[in-house]
């Protein structure tokens, strides 16, 4: 498939790009700087600035990945309006290309979309999945407008997918990345109480849920990445600990917290216990396709 993906340089985008490419998919990859992001890329992929210079080689499919970190600085509200123009902005230029293609009978087949597990907001200890009502927060309202902004494609016959993502591990970059250096300097704790829940998601995981997405033609809507079981604050940092043979004591106030980052300390001091009740089902139904095909192959040849 020719695959247009936004924020392709990224912790997620990178990776996903060379598996897509060792896939045999051509990559089209709008980056803000095409001249360092061709470095970092598989070789053969396109490279451009803008959505709109992707119109002629006509994608058929979309993985938007792009926005600004949401942990980068404080949250000004100048730093709000730029987290969400940041995913605003991309999407609606992306919708506009699946229109403008859909004039021609040409708009791509799925449009794979982020989102966070911010879109539920704060949920306490409750068990939550993909219909769980939000709570009503600016991390909730930024996931928000991203995926209405997103589900405009739908108008033009594209099948949307929106990607609420948990935090994405791995050794070389993202969250675990960061909390390494405190814990090796035996620094290292809970937030608060520890009891805020963190859905988590393993990023080669990440990468195979958004190609099993990709490739299921029958799904569309809200899907949790995340593993089945969240831990809480307190267990990770305890389990962490204990594979770095460090202490996990300094736990971090939430006064502190918060008079350090303000508002934005909502997202280490509050959580969700997030489960992919969707994802899960749906790989159920592969699975029992899967025996139903063996079964058959198995039966008399005169069958």
């Amino acid at each position: 498939m020719r695959i247009l993906v936004t924020g392709g340089t990224g912790f997620v985008g990178r990776p996903l790009c060379q598996r897509l490419a060792e896939a045999g998919h051509d990559l089209l990859v709008v980056s803000r700087d095409p001249a360092s992001a061709r470095d970092l890329l598989p070789a053969g992929a396109r490279v451009a600035d803008t959505v709109m210079a992707f119109a002629e080689a006509r994608p058929e499919a979309i993985i938007n990945l792009a926005g600004e970190s949401i942990a980068g600085k404080r949250w000004s509200e100048a730093q709000k309006h730029r987290l969400v123009d940041s995913r605003v902005d991309i999407t609606r230029e992306l919708v506009k290309l699946c229109g403008r293609l859909a004039e021609s009978d040409a708009a791509p087949q799925v449009m794979l979309s982020g989102s966070a597990m911010g879109y539920y907001g704060d949920q306490g200890d409750n068990r939550g999945t993909e219909e769980t009502p939000p709570h009503d927060e600016f991390a909730h309202r930024l996931c928000e407008r991203w995926e209405q902004e997103a589900k405009a494609a739908e108008a033009h016959g594209v099948r949307v997918v929106l990607v609420r993502t948990g935090l994405v591990l791995e050794k070389d970059g993202g969250t675990l990345a960061k909390m390494l250096t405190p814990f090796k300097l035996g620094l290292g704790g809970p937030f608060g109480s520890g009891r805020q829940f963190m859905p988590w998601i393993h990023r080669e995981d990440m990468l195979a849920l958004l190609e099993f997405l990709l490739e299921r033609e029958d799904l569309s809507g809200p899907f949790n990445a995340s593993a089945p079981k969240p831990e809480t604050n307190a267990a990770f940092t305890a389990t962490l600990a204990r594979h770095l043979k460090r202490p996990a004591f300094m736990a971090v106030p939430d006064c502190v917290l918060k008079v350090g980052l303000g508002e934005m300390a909502n997202l280490l001091l509050t959580g969700a216990d997030m489960r992919p009740a969707r994802l899960e089902e749906a790989v159920r139904r592969k699975l029992q396709e899967a025996q139903r095909l063996d079964a058959r192959h198995a039966g008399p040849a005169s069958d």
